[in-house]
């Protein structure tokens, strides 16, 4: 294993996957009933997709899916296989970060495909971004949002973004979400970021967070106004927000009205901010491609492909 993987040489995009290819699902983190992964190929058949579910979404061991060595060894195989067209992740949970150290980047970056999920997945969209140079999908989950109709205007937004690709000059859909311009301008990066406690759980590690003249998008749940200001205050202090080149304020849910505490800390730094985008632990929740190059237009409310 590699405490300190390679830098890569470049970014690979995103290659649209038509309906008829295979989706592969892997459980990098927590674990979930078998009747919900029963319910994935039907599910995914349904949306003209066929499945490839990988073993260890199938094991628990308590708190993860599997042991730390099956859930990469799932992860390896679902990239490299050249049958498997993307991956969704099963879930979230905790995990992703117990596979740092042990991915292959050489081979994430040779097989690169769509790989799809959020929420503890954010460690691994933060490696792949920085360590193997792809872009990913900030987006549902399946049994976490997409199974049955939990979350319809979800599923249709990530699939057509899955089957279409990313056109530049294309606005990323945000259906009617009431959008909030913190503080206007038009800024230009490469989309970074995700769950704010998973992004700041890597800070000292060879895997935190780049931000320099990127675009910083975060997001959690049940994190009261006082731990999001913890959060971003490490962030501060680790020069991570002064380095960005704009902020994507996305979902946060299940707790207190933090509004006033990520204005007071965003703004001081003078760079455009848009909030309440419907992305994260939230219903819809809609795909953001990560590691790709955008232009957000905090004004005009809009995030479009560079």
């Amino acid at each position: 294993m590699s405490a300190r993987p390679e830098k890569p040489p470049g970014v690979s995009g995103l290659q649209p996957v038509a309906p008829g290819s295979t989706i592969g699902v892997i459980a990098p983190a927590g674990p979930a009933s078998a009747e919900s992964i029963d319910a994935i190929a039907p599910w995914l058949e349904a949306r003209g997709y066929k499945s490839h579910v990988f073993p260890g979404c199938r094991k628990n061991c308590a708190y993860l899916a599997g042991d730390d060595q099956e859930r990469l060894a799932d992860m390896h195989a679902a990239f490299s296989d050249p049958g498997v067209d993307a991956i969704i992740c099963m879930r979230g949970g905790y995990g992703s970060a117990r596979l740092l150290d042990g991915i292959d980047y050489a081979l994430i970056r040779r097989h690169a495909k769509p790989f799809v999920g959020y929420s503890d997945i954010t460690a691994l969209h933060l490696a792949f971004a920085q360590h193997a140079g792809i872009s990913s999908i900030h987006g549902p989950m399946l049994t976490s949002d997409l199974l049955g109709a939990k979350d319809r205007a979800s599923a249709d937004a990530l699939f057509r973004m899955l089957s279409e690709g990313l056109a530049s000059g294309a606005d990323l859909p945000c259906g009617d979400a009431r959008l909030s311009s913190l503080l206007g301008g038009t800024a230009r990066g490469r989309l970074v970021g995700g769950n704010l406690s998973v992004v700041c759980s890597l800070l000292g590690t060879p895997w935190a967070i780049e931000t320099r003249d990127k675009l910083l998008f975060v997001e959690d749940r049940s994190e009261d106004s006082y731990r999001v200001d913890r959060l971003l205050t490490q962030l501060r202090l680790a020069g991570k927000l002064d380095e960005a080149a704009g902020f994507l304020v996305g979902s946060f849910s299940d707790a207190d009205d933090s509004s006033a505490v990520i204005r007071e800390l965003l703004v001081p730094f003078g760079k455009p901010i848009l909030a309440g985008w419907p992305a994260g632990h939230c219903a819809p929740n809609y795909p953001l491609p990560h590691n790709m190059e955008l232009i957000l237009d905090a004004g005009a409310q809009r995030l479009i492909v560079a």
